[in-house]
């Protein structure tokens, strides 16, 4: 194993703002502590969570690290002493509480993944945070099963786009709300059954239809604002609503009846602050029913483009103009 550098390339956030506020600098590499590994990062993937961070309004958890990035794929090239799962020269992939934007980061042992053989470096970065918040919210809170119909808001999205992949190899129906022909058709390629055009269509009668009047079992919401009242018009009885992100309003005006009427749960939950032990649980239960899915190559996260690490503005307006398809994924 080469001996490591006292100092790496970073990008930080300068000051809160716009995609221009992000600046290369150096930094100390950091030490893994006890139950910790450092990845010399390959790839670390873009997510919206990032843009909340650089603009202010999504600051790290206690003890993160200040820089953004919530996943990154490369090699491990230290461990701390009570980790025991990877060692020195794996290949992984792992959510990170912070830090991903860097040559270097630190990882939870328990909560990084083996990269799969067939995967590039670019496809591992983009895995991670897409796969356990699709995992955790539609099949751990939204309990999908074979059979029911899934319905995706954002269905382009890397997490979208993660989302049609994993419910089909499950056996359920997903319908797919887009805005744009070229992300209908990128949706309906990954095994999309319906892909519904916001902009020109109502997706609750579009739902309704395509379920025969049924309405969708899981809906796995993050715009929020006028569609909670819709989802629930949308929602079949007995349905299960999933919040992950508000890029609408996170305040509504609602008529509560149908939640009662129908029987509905309206849960939600974010990522990054929950607990170690809880991600490690979610890691264990993705590697023994979802992984071997990725290591048969039957799910591979879409890919929308890449950028070089020091180009991570050029990143964020990518993601911030809602024109890409799949993942944004930055290459150390």
């Amino acid at each position: 194993m080469e001996k490591l550098p006292a100092q790496m390339t970073v990008v930080a956030i300068s000051k809160p703002g716009g995609p221009e506020v992000l600046l290369p600098e150096q930094r100390t590499v950091p030490q893994p502590g006890p139950d910790e590994i450092l990845v010399k990062v390959e790839a670390a993937g873009v997510n919206r969570p990032d843009v909340s961070q650089r603009a202010g309004s999504y600051p790290p958890p206690p003890g993160a690290s200040d820089l953004p990035g919530l996943e990154v794929a490369g090699e491990v090239v230290a461990v701390g002493g009570n980790a025991k799962k990877h060692k020195l020269g794996d290949k992984v992939m792992s959510l990170v509480a912070g830090g991903g934007y860097a040559e270097y980061c630190i990882a939870q042992d328990a909560q990084a993944m083996s990269v799969p053989p067939s995967f590039s470096k670019t496809e591992a970065g983009a895995t991670p945070e897409t796969l356990m918040t699709v995992w955790h919210n539609v099949f751990e809170r939204g309990a999908l099963k074979p059979g029911e119909t899934l319905l995706v808001h954002g269905g382009s999205s890397g997490i979208g786009t993660m989302a049609i992949q994993l419910a089909k190899a499950w056996g359920s129906k997903v319908i797919v709300t887009v805005g744009s022909k070229d992300k209908a058709d990128a949706c309906l390629k990954l095994g999309a059954d319906r892909a519904i055009n916001y902009k020109t269509e109502d997706f609750v009668a579009e739902v309704k239809a395509a379920s025969s009047g049924t309405g969708a079992n899981v809906i796995l919401d993050m715009v929020g604002g006028d569609y909670i009242e819709r989802n629930y018009e949308a929602a079949a009885v007995d349905g299960r609503i999933v919040q992950i992100a508000f890029l609408g309003s996170p305040k509504a005006t609602v008529n509560f009846t149908r939640l009662m009427v129908k029987r509905l749960t309206h849960t939600g939950s974010t990522l990054r602050p929950r607990s170690n032990a809880d991600k490690a649980a979610m890691v264990a239960a993705i590697e023994a029913k979802v992984m071997p899915l990725l290591r048969a190559g039957r799910i591979k996260p879409l890919i929308d483009s890449t950028f070089p690490l020091e180009k991570a503005a050029d990143a964020h307006r990518r993601i911030e103009s809602s024109e890409h398809i799949g993942k944004i994924v930055l290459l150390a």
